[in-house]
């Protein structure tokens, strides 16, 4: 499975139960405003990317710093915790990076699949330190924010590929990437 984005994971059951995986293709949010959390990718210059993704991981980082028993509950055994939301927003910020690399690099690279839901199992996420994963985040939020501001005129026209025939630009990669996180922010602080 490629990265996408998820409003509720689903278990079958307990934290450590095989995640029912979510295979729908979130691409639509480069072409629809997000009815769920209002994210409409036309609605900001793709140089901004950098910026929000630093806003992004801030206000994670002020999720994270709450009461770690609270972080690790799940609002429902449908729905990740806050810190499990806060671990994959971490990786989904260190996969894009490299990936963002690969298209500077490479002509039009082949994203090698990321199956979000076994690494969540693998990882442990809901059993991850609040404050490791909030300075994890806040670095990797950073660094990819880094490499957005870097790219300058042809760069954003470079391509990459996931396996299942989705091709990005380096711009619509941007727009695609910020509503995950943006959406999971909305997750875990819409109650």
């Amino acid at each position: 499975m490629t990265v996408a984005h998820r409003s509720a994971p689903r278990q079958t059951a307990g934290m450590d139960a095989a995640i029912v995986p979510d295979d729908k293709d979130w691409t639509w949010v480069l072409d629809s405003v997000c009815a769920e959390c209002g994210f409409d990718s036309a609605s900001f210059a793709v140089t901004e990317v950098g910026g929000m993704i630093r806003e992004n991981a801030a206000a994670f980082a002020v999720v994270l710093a709450g009461d770690a028993a609270l972080l690790r509950a799940r609002p429902d055994p449908a729905t990740w915790s806050a810190l499990e939301y806060g671990a994959h927003v971490r990786d989904v910020y260190r996969l894009f990076r490299e990936r963002l690399a690969l298209m500077l690099d490479e002509d039009d690279p082949l994203f090698a699949n990321w199956d979000q839901d076994a690494t969540a199992v693998e990882e442990r996420y809901a059993e991850q330190d609040p404050g490791d994963v909030s300075a994890e985040l806040v670095v990797a939020a950073e660094l990819l924010a880094d490499a957005f501001d870097a790219v300058a005129g042809e760069q954003w026209h470079r391509q990459g590929r996931r396996s299942d025939g989705s091709v990005f630009t380096v711009d619509t990669f941007a727009r695609y990437l910020i509503h995950d996180p943006v959406h999971h922010l909305h997750d875990v602080t819409a109650s």
